[in-house]
């Protein structure tokens, strides 16, 4: 007789459970605490309502992601969940395994149900076991803290959804004793009259991602400046397409930039910073990266006019010592010196992973001027020069290919912990060098999976992510692996 694994026994016992719903409510109480995620699984699938509900408020868990059983909001489930969170406010005496802080209704990839469904090899350890058995005795805490509802919010013209109303609803009329927590905040299109009423109601604090994506004047964005100092945990700002009404005096937007700007010194945890098509940055780029406090790690600016002030401030910015990613994609390059971009990229040689040059006009000079740095850059995994027409492609001497060539075959074939690469993508030139190379090093495998394949000319080589494996593919962008 075989002995069937557990998470089948949970979900057989669950089964068992909810064939008698009033059974189910009534020993929950005494469940044990790994029943609860299977049972829950299963009754959110087959649509009890009631249990559910039940559940909720015994919740032996501190969250409960609820949004990740849904792969878009469903308004009946939301309103089951927050009808069980109502009746558990309303005791004066919670549940004596009532663990319950956070609802989590985003809908990302939680390895909580993952790990009770038995997907995971160790998820019914003993260890595991014991642990989650501990909370039965942990005592409760004399101060309710408040709970909190944790959403992604992407905000548009358009008027507030089913969900998003009863949502906000409800939360008015709980403010006191629930906090609304928004990890990522989108926002597309002018803003609204709702647009302020919904940040007044989320708890900035909690806010680490914010994308403006919407064609803003000045004057409307420092208006909303004020929220963005709140969110003193974000990690990540995008702004796109902010314009400057023709009539505004150079004092209007000094002032207005200010009002803006000034919010960057509370941001203590941002780390990437892009943006995308502002018009009012030209000549103002030190004012608005000089007030960032901390190391980026992303540094995006793209579709921007710059002045040559702004330029060579690039080279001066303290906070790019530790740059992994920078993109000056679409900014026109073509009459500036190259001097600067090459002391910002000695700053951060060490550190660099990913160069984005796309459509910058780049000349050829000034990529012969970059190409010692470049090869100094040891993590560069990705350089991308697509749009630009440069002719030492066309007419490139063979040392210049090497030259090329060594910066694709030292991230190669210093890493030995890579997979081998895919020569059927290659250029000849290249795998011939590559056979020298691999040859010379000892690297055996290398030389066991290595068949030339049919010639391919130098066009170009892109780094992508294809289900964890790294592969290179034949396109027209010229990327380092």
């Amino acid at each position: 007789m075989s002995i069937q694994s557990p998470p089948m026994l949970l979900e057989l016992a669950g089964r068992s459970l909810l064939s008698d719903k009033s059974r189910a409510i009534l020993d929950l109480e005494d469940m044990p605490i790994e029943l609860f995620p299977p049972l829950f699984v299963e009754a959110f699938s087959r649509g009890h309502t009631e249990v559910l509900k039940k559940m909720v408020q015994a919740w032996p868990f501190t969250c409960l992601p609820l949004g990740a059983l849904m792969k878009k909001p469903q308004l009946e489930m939301i309103r089951m969940a927050l009808d069980g969170l109502d009746m558990l406010l309303a005791q004066q005496d919670r549940p004596r395994r009532w663990k319950l802080q956070v609802l989590d209704l985003r809908n990302v990839c939680h390895n909580f149900w993952r790990t009770w469904s038995g997907a995971m090899v160790d998820a019914h350890s003993s260890e595991a076991m014991k642990k989650n058995r501990k909370l039965k005795h942990v005592p409760a805490m004399a101060a309710k803290p408040p709970l909190k509802v944790v959403i992604d919010l992407c905000l548009t013209e358009r008027p507030l959804d089913k969900f998003q109303t009863h949502l906000f609803l409800w939360f008015t009329q709980r403010r006191d004793m629930v906090h609304l927590c928004c990890k990522r905040l989108k926002i597309f299109g002018k803003p609204t009259r709702h647009t302020r009423k919904v940040l007044r109601l989320l708890q900035l604090d909690s806010v680490q991602k914010v994308e403006v994506h919407c064609t803003w004047a000045t004057s409307t964005l420092a208006a909303y400046a004020p929220f963005l100092g709140q969110m003193r945990n974000l990690r990540k700002l995008l702004v796109s397409q902010v314009c400057m009404p023709a009539h505004t005096s150079p004092e209007e937007q000094e002032q207005l930039l200010a009002q803006l700007t000034s919010q960057f010194l509370r941001l203590d945890c941002l780390r990437k910073f892009c943006v995308d098509a502002v018009l009012l940055l030209k000549g103002h780029l030190e004012q608005v990266l000089g007030h960032l406090k901390t190391p980026l790690k992303t540094l995006s600016i793209t579709n921007c006019r710059l002045s040559d002030s702004d330029w060579n401030y690039l080279s001066r910015f303290p906070n790019t010592r530790k740059l992994r990613h920078l993109e000056l994609r679409g900014i026109k390059l073509t009459n500036f010196s190259p001097e600067p971009l090459k002391i910002l990229l000695e700053t951060v040689a060490a550190t660099l992973k990913s160069l984005d040059l796309e459509a910058c006009r780049i000349t050829d000079s000034q990529l012969q001027a970059l190409l010692p740095i470049l090869s100094c850059c040891s993590q560069l995994r990705v350089l991308n020069f697509y749009g630009n027409r440069i002719s030492i492609f066309n007419r490139l001497s063979f040392q210049t290919i090497l030259t090329l060539q060594d910066l694709v075959i030292q991230n190669v074939l210093c890493r030995k912990d890579l997979p081998i690469p895919n020569l059927e993508y290659l250029p000849r030139v290249l795998i011939l060098q590559l056979y020298k190379e691999a040859i010379m090093g000892g690297r055996r495998e290398m030389l066991k999976k290595m068949v030339l394949p049919c010639p391919f000319g130098l066009y170009s080589l892109q780094l992508r992510k294809v289900n964890k494996l790294r592969k290179l593919y034949v396109n027209n962008v010229f990327f380092l692996y």
